[in-house]
């Protein structure tokens, strides 16, 4: 072996053990920081708290070059001990002099780089090292970032202020103080954002507080970011991404670890973001795939102590409303791109159907019971065994696999299959992924776990898988399940010598992307159907929400689930209708699926049965309903769909969204707004037909039953589906003639139904599917009491029919 590969072998196995070292069973009474079992989820909390550890406090700006925007800051030393008074002992940070030898040879409160740069009028980029960066993630191309690096803006003008440097535009200011070294950001009218955590801030306190900081560890000398901010007194923050618990994060201790949640009601996350968004006016981007742990006021109220296991640290900071922040985040970070309109068509399926006889069965019963359908999704079981992926068809159960997805094609079916980049010892693929070294390793070179997974940093483990995918899609299947992939080993070596601390959270990312660009490039469409994410994932779209349990607890926890992802960034989400692990309670599923059909898109699927026709007559009518409202909001859903695409919103969108001003609106989070018009309350109890309701500022108007209701809490009464949805007075709903399915669909004839109580003027959205433009539709009321288009954005291509609704006061 030459001296080149030795020397890359050796860092490359001293890196795994390093990390693996770093990281080994330490716990802090509340949970672990290292998986006590395999892939449990990290909490590297313990590492900020270690009296035998090292922690370096931000002090003070040594210097700084106000035109390029960078300079040093000085980090004071501190170790934990203790202060007892009264028979009580507490944990206090004390200034530390150093234990090194040559004591001169070491600084003891080192100075290191600091920069402020500016990526929009909105946007700034604040990043600081912590050492030596002979690699830095922040200055490489990255795969979070949707152009690979952040663009830079000029608008930003600079103030010299005695001891402190400002920054302003027409949105807020930065000013960075000198000594105590302190960031704050305002908004324009002067307002204070939010500021970083100085030691000194902490002084009117007797509660222990870590302020913003770093820790060097004793065993080792890792080092990780402690980026802590103030918390102003009623601030609530969100994101962080599909996180099923509250829906504020103030208070807890968010865990950025990909891990399979295994349901809907646990702290753990199929697609955690370190994205945050504060109803003060800001968010937050940590740009960086470690392990993370988010102390959102959990601690200490006042602080948000975002613990980044990365050893520098790259933050993004917006600035503006919720929709504002969220079209600058992805702006940066990517937009959702529209999926195909079948997509948004109804999914039906259970985990599994093994033949080509139950596949058939199943398309001839949607269409002999009109339940509208635009996809079967084969689960599982399409191999010869159950679960062993080896992308071929059984041939012992499928004919003529090519055939029957042709087939289904002209009934108006899409065919989805399921896959996983995880091969069992027994797959007859196993050999050759281990022989050709194509999967991730351990630091000996063997492959970690008993499965082989692959490694999507080889390129030739990409080329081999997506020459299998390829098949697949080049046979017409028209979407890939991108299941799983929330294992990828922390211990792993990695084909491009980085460990799973760096490796673990980006997997998603790679393995929505390789799907994701392949079914693009093979049917220029956008979609596959993912569970694991990382930022930047929602720029192949779609994703939906795991294994949620059959309760209605489960309901409520994946509609916070989706809620939260889409404060993420991400447009398209999706969930189980009914719930996955056991068959469905008929009256559970009931209430669910005008939950699912009123989501961005729909499916069916779990334990079986999941097919309506499966249980009572009275069930699969109302199905029926439900689907046939779906199909006829065609118009709207695609419309919002595009908005949404185009500004980084979500389709499943938190009441703030659109009523920010409003202080109601950002505490509610068992309802939504299905795009921007239309306020969904699912029934979350059993055997519930009402529930109680808040509805932002302005009149409502329920879409069953034409009643109209002012802002406020107020009881409703479901109508014949079991939801309660109500519509923005003077909103246009663009309706189209029910269809089977999306193909058949005649966009040539819309209805226009208006929703007005009080507006003599309403206004909606369409987007043809073949045209790809949003264009908005005004309609305005006459001395007559009519409503009329006051112009044609269409020229005559569509012919209208305006529609208002009866309204009963």
């Amino acid at each position: 072996m030459n001296t080149i590969l030795q020397k890359t072998y050796f860092f490359v196995i001293t890196s795994a053990i390093t990390m693996l070292v770093f990281f080994t069973f330490k716990t802090d009474g509340k949970g672990q920081s290292m998986p006590r079992i395999l892939n449990e989820t990290i909490d590297i909390t313990d590492d900020f708290y270690n009296y035998v550890n090292n922690y370096f406090l931000a002090d003070s700006l040594v210097s700084f070059d106000p035109v390029s925007g960078s300079g040093e800051v000085k980090w004071i030393r501190h170790h934990y001990g203790t202060a007892k008074a009264f028979n009580n002992m507490l944990t206090v940070l004390r200034r530390n002099e150093g234990n090194e030898f040559p004591a001169g040879e070491y600084a003891v409160h080192p100075s290191y780089p600091f920069h402020i740069e500016f990526v929009s009028p909105r946007t700034v980029r604040m990043r600081m090292t912590t050492g030596p960066q002979v690699v830095s993630t922040a200055t490489e191309e990255s795969l979070m970032l949707v152009n690979g690096y952040a663009p830079s803006d000029d608008s930003w003008e600079y103030v010299a202020l005695d001891g402190a440097h400002r920054y302003q535009n027409e949105y807020g200011s930065v000013t960075i103080h000198v000594h105590p070294w302190k960031v704050e950001f305002h908004d324009a009218d002067g307002r204070l954002l939010t500021s970083t955590n100085h030691q000194v801030d902490n002084e009117t306190t007797l509660h222990p507080v870590l302020p913003f900081s770093f820790v060097r560890r004793a065993h080792d000398y890792t080092r990780s970011v402690a980026a802590v901010f103030n918390l102003e007194p009623g601030e609530r923050m969100y994101g962080g991404g599909e996180s099923f618990t509250r829906l504020n994060k103030r208070g807890q201790k968010v865990k950025l670890w990909v891990n399979d949640s295994h349901g809907s009601q646990n702290q753990d996350m199929h697609k955690p973001v370190p994205f945050l968004m504060s109803n003060r006016g800001y968010g937050m981007f940590v740009h960086s795939t470690t392990p993370m742990t988010f102390d959102i006021g959990d601690t200490y109220h006042s602080t948000n102590a975002m613990m980044i296991a990365d050893d520098e640290l790259d933050l993004f900071i917006f600035m503006g409303s919720p929709k504002e922040i969220l079209d600058e985040y992805t702006e940066l970070t990517g937009k959702s791109p529209m999926p195909p309109l079948w997509s948004f068509g109804l999914w039906m399926s259970r985990i599994t159907y093994f033949s080509e006889e139950e596949v058939r069965d199943v398309a001839e019963n949607l269409r002999k019971h009109r339940i509208p359908s635009d996809v079967i999704h084969l689960d599982t079981g399409w191999f010869e065994t159950d679960w062993r992926n080896d992308f071929i068809f059984a041939e012992s159960r499928f004919d003529d696999p090519e055939k029957m997805i042709s087939d289904l094609n002209d009934q108006g079916f899409k065919t989805s299959i399921w896959q996983l980049p995880y091969f069992v010892p027994q797959n007859l693929l196993y050999p050759e992924v281990v022989e050709r070294g194509l999967h991730i390793k351990d630091g000996k070179g063997n492959v970690p776990f008993e499965d082989a997974i692959l490694d999507f940093t080889n390129p030739e483990a990409i080329e081999w898988y997506s020459d299998k995918i390829a098949d697949l899609l080049n046979m017409g299947v028209g979407a890939i399940k991108v299941d799983f992939g929330e294992a990828a080993p922390f211990w792993g070596v990695y084909h491009n010598g980085r460990t799973g601390l760096y490796e673990h959270n980006l997997y998603p990312l790679r393995y929505n992307k390789i799907v994701g660009d392949l079914t693009y490039e093979i049917s220029g469409e956008h979609i596959i159907w993912a569970r694991s994410t990382w930022a930047g994932s929602q720029r192949y779209p779609v994703h939906w929400g795991g294994d949620a349990g059959n309760s209605s607890s489960a309901m409520e926890a994946s509609l916070r689930g989706g809620l939260s992802i889409g404060l993420s960034g991400f447009s398209f989400w999706s969930h189980d209708i009914g719930g996955f692990p056991v068959e469905t309670p008929e009256e559970l599923y009931r209430r669910w699926t005008p939950f699912g059909m009123l989501s961005s898109h729909s499916r069916s699927h779990g334990h079986a049965p999941k097919e309506p026709w499966l249980f009572s007559d009275e069930f699969l009518d109302l199905y029926r309903q439900a689907t046939e409202m779906r199909y006829k909001l065609m118009p709207y859903i695609y419309a919002q769909a595009k908005e949404s695409s185009e500004k980084g919103l979500p389709m499943v969108r938190a009441l703030f969204v659109e009523y920010p001003e409003d202080p109601g609106s950002w505490l509610v989070e068992d309802q939504y707004l299905f795009g921007s018009d239309i306020l969904v309350a699912p029934l979350m109890q059993d055997h519930a037909t009402s529930r109680n309701v808040y509805l932002p500022p302005g009149k409502w108007i329920d879409y069953q039953t034409g009643m109209v209701y002012a802002g406020g809490w107020h009881h409703i009464e479901s109508g014949s589906l079991p939801v309660v949805m109500l519509v923005r007075d003077g909103a246009v709903i663009p309706h189209i003639e029910l269809a089977q399915h999306t193909r058949e669909m005649d966009w040539s004839e819309v209805d226009l139904v208006v929703f007005s109580a009080e507006a003599t003027h309403a206004s909606g959205k369409l987007c043809l599917p073949e045209e790809g433009v949003l264009h908005t539709l005004e309609v305005e009321k006459d001395e007559n009491g009519q409503f009329s288009l006051t112009s044609d954005p269409l020229n005559g291509g569509v012919r209208w029919t305006v529609m208002p609704v009866a309204i009963h006061e």
